[in-house]
This record gives C-alpha cells, sequence and structure tokens, in this order.
C-alpha cells in the first residue's frame, strides 16, 4: 500500500492546531448565540410594549424585566420600566432602576440626565419633596431645566414657601418660558398675608407694593391693599385701591362690592360711590352690586323696587329670595308681595305659605350662592385666588354661579 503524504499535513493540522480548531469553533457558536439573544430581546421588547397599549400592565412589567434580563446594558428598555414603575405607583421599584442607571459608566450625558429626571419624577410623585427638590436642582443647565424649574415651581408652591418659588417664577420668565407675572404677584400677596398675620404692617405693605409693581392691573392685589387700608381706618386709601379696581378689572370688583360701599360710608363718599356702582350696575348687573348700592341707599321701598326690576330682567332664585325677604320684613310688606305674587302666578297665599315658599327658595338658592372653578368644577362658598381642588391661580371667576 502506498504512502500518502497528504496525511501527515492532516495530522499535524489535527495535533498542532488543535486549539486553534477549536476555539474558532466556540466563537462560532458564541455568536450565534448572542445573535439569537439579540433577536429575543426585541420580541420580548415588543410584546411588553403591546401589552402595555393593552392596558395589561402587571403582564408589560414582567415582559420588560424579562428583556432587562436578556440585554441587561441597554439604557431604553430601563428608562421604559422605570416610567412604567412610576406610572403603577411603585415608586421605590422606580427609583431603584433610576439609580442603577446613574450608576453606570457607560451612559452618556443626555442619557444621565434623563435618568436624573426620571429620579426626581419618582421622589415628587412618592412625596419625598426634600429628595425631589435636590433631584430638580442637579438638572439645572440641562436640555430638563425648564421642566426642573416648573416642577420647582410647584414644589415650592405646595410646601408655601413663596420666597423660593419668587426666584424660581423670575428665572423662568427670564428664560423666556412664558409670563409669571401673576403668578409672582400672587406670592407677594401670600408673604403681604404671612406678614400682617405677624402684626409686620411695613412688611406686608412693602409685599403688596411688590405685588402691585409685578402685575398692575391684578385683581388680588388691589383687593388686598384695600382690606388692609380699611382694617387700619384709612377708608380713603381703600377706596383709592378699590376705585382702581374697578376701573381695571370691574369683573372682580363684585368681591368687594359691599365692602367698599362701608368704606364710602366712614368716608362720607356715600354720594360718589352710589354713582359709581349704579354706573357699573347698568353694565354688569348683579345681586353683589345691588346689594351695596343698598346699602348706600337704605329706603326699604327703593331696595324693593330695584329687586323686583332685576328678577323681572334676570330672573333668578338669589334675587327671588333677597326679594322675599325684603318683602317680609319690611314696612309695604303687603304692596311688595302682591307685586311679587302677580309677577310669580302666586296671589293668595297666606303668610304660613309664604313662609314656606322663602324657605323652599332659600333652599334652593343655596348652591347657586358658590364659586365655582372654571378649570376643575371645584365649587365653594368662599372665592378662592388659587383652586383647592387643581391648585390653579385665578381659575375661579368672581362671579357667583347664579350670575354667570
Amino acid at each position: 500500500m502506498d504512502f500518502d503524504p497528504q496525511w501527515l499535513l492532516w495530522l499535524a493540522l489535527g495535533l498542532g492546531g488543535g486549539g486553534f480548531v477549536l476555539g474558532w469553533l466556540a466563537s462560532r457558536l458564541d455568536a450565534r448565540q448572542y445573535r439569537r439573544e439579540r433577536q429575543d430581546s426585541p420580541k420580548v421588547y415588543y410584546k411588553g410594549l403591546n401589552l402595555l397599549l393593552n392596558e395589561q400592565h402587571d403582564k408589560a412589567i414582567d415582559a420588560f424585566i424579562e428583556a432587562v434580563q436578556q440585554d441587561p446594558d441597554t439604557s431604553e428598555l430601563h428608562f421604559a420600566l422605570g416610567d412604567l414603575f412610576r406610572k403603577r405607583g411603585e415608586y421605590e421599584r422606580a427609583v431603584r432602576v433610576h439609580q442603577h442607571l446613574l450608576g453606570r459608566a457607560d451612559l452618556s450625558k443626555a442619557e444621565r440626565d434623563q435618568a436624573q429626571h426620571g429620579l426626581a419624577q419618582d421622589y415628587m410623585k412618592a412625596g419625598l419633596f426634600d429628595r425631589a427638590e435636590e433631584a430638580y436642582q442637579a438638572l439645572a443647565g440641562t436640555s430638563f431645566d425648564t421642566e426642573a424649574r416648573l416642577a420647582l415651581l410647584d414644589l415650592h408652591e405646595r410646601s408655601r414657601d413663596w420666597r423660593a418659588a419668587v426666584v424660581v417664577a423670575e428665572q423662568l420668565e427670564k428664560s423666556g418660558s412664558g409670563s409669571f407675572a401673576s403668578r409672582i404677584a400672587h406670592y407677594h400677596c401670600e408673604l403681604a398675608l404671612e406678614a400682617d398675620a405677624a402684626g409686620q404692617r411695613d412688611a406686608a405693605e412693602s409685599e403688596l407694593a411688590l405685588a402691585r409693581a409685578s402685575a398692575p392691573t391684578d385683581a388680588r392685589p388691589l383687593v388686598l391693599t384695600g382690606e388692609q387700608a380699611a382694617a387700619r381706618g384709612d377708608h380713603g386709601a381703600a377706596l383709592r385701591a378699590w376705585n382702581t379696581l374697578m376701573s381695571v378689572r370691574p369683573a372682580a370688583f363684585n368681591l368687594v362690592a359691599r365692602r367698599h360701599a362701608t368704606s364710602a360710608l366712614a368716608a362720607g363718599d356715600g354720594g360718589g360711590a352710589l354713582a359709581r356702582l349704579q354706573a357699573l350696575y347698568d353694565k354688569a348687573p348683579t345681586l353683589d352690586l345691588l346689594q351695596a348700592i343698598a346699602m348706600l341707599q337704605p329706603d326699604d321701598g327703593a331696595r324693593r323696587e330695584r329687586l323686583l326690576a332685576h328678577l323681572r330682567e334676570h330672573p333668578s332664585l338669589g334675587a327671588a329670595q333677597a326679594l322675599l325677604g325684603a318683602s317680609a320684613s319690611g314696612t309695604e310688606s303687603s304692596r311688595a308681595a302682591g307685586d311679587l305674587a302677580v309677577a310669580g302666578g302666586t296671589a293668595g297665599l297666606g303668610a304660613t305659605e309664604a313662609g314656606a315658599v322663602r324657605d323652599a327658595v332659600r333652599r334652593a338658592a343655596r348652591p347657586l350662592h358658590r364659586y365655582r372653578c372654571a378649570a376643575c368644577g371645584f365649587e365653594a362658598e368662599h372665592y378662592f385666588w388659587q383652586c383647592p381642588g387643581c391648585l390653579g391661580w385665578d381659575t375661579y371667576p368672581p362671579q357667583r354661579l347664579e350670575d354667570l
């Protein structure tokens, strides 16, 4: 049998190059396994997205966790998982995800800022306001700068840290993020109220001056300026503030109409105030203005005539209640009650029946004496500059429901 020298070559390759061959085979197997894992990871990710769109949050979380385990270096999956934990109210798990991302050295600056923003949102939602404030402050100068400052503004409002709120609002205005003049004025008004409650009259006046300088035509600084002037007995100053309010914000004047009448009588300006109120009532009639006019012209007959005319022109339960009350207590109650009976078709009622009607109208009118937030619909008997429901500023129209 002839010897083939090629077998020596193959034997040499088999003995000497065996390590190379095995290594090559192993690398090929690892590459295939890696490709399979990379192919499986997007499938799990898209499965999680599909579950999320179908409102199956628990299954979506499981799918995203599986995707993260298969591809732990993909930051997008961590961001999706952290946001999902936060929306589910699992703030501790969301914090861990974003802290894990911030602990990685391979993140880009944009991804690190995104993780910091997510962490700040986690703390905010969890009610950890001190940590949220620190996390948002760390975002200064980043692409999340404006969002972080807006969140800080909301945080300062919640904690009633009005001085810090003024600083942040001024920064936002300087950056061109919008007009914050009205909110800055509100913050100074809040500081004025705090100073007034502490007996610091000069500080209160200084804060109100800053509020008027920030928003000269806003209602609240003028309302508070008049109230504080009236409280210290300076009714002339109160009238000047409220007359300005009547000029720049006539609708908001309803909030101080009766106090304006009281100060006018104290300052000896009843006639001038009556003329101003009557002119405003002719343009925009409300019961608040009508009651203030009655204070300046306390003639029972004239009061009932005005109420009856208002009821005919602007039918409302509040006007009916006021007229019924005036008719029951006035010296000419029989004539006015007869006028009302004719207007409402209730002639022939006795005293007992008339009392029952008054009580029924009073009960029915009570809900209409409220103010209602135009943003969220929250109703209250008292006027609020900041809605207790949605925390929006100036969301309450200054008229009661029956006058809207």
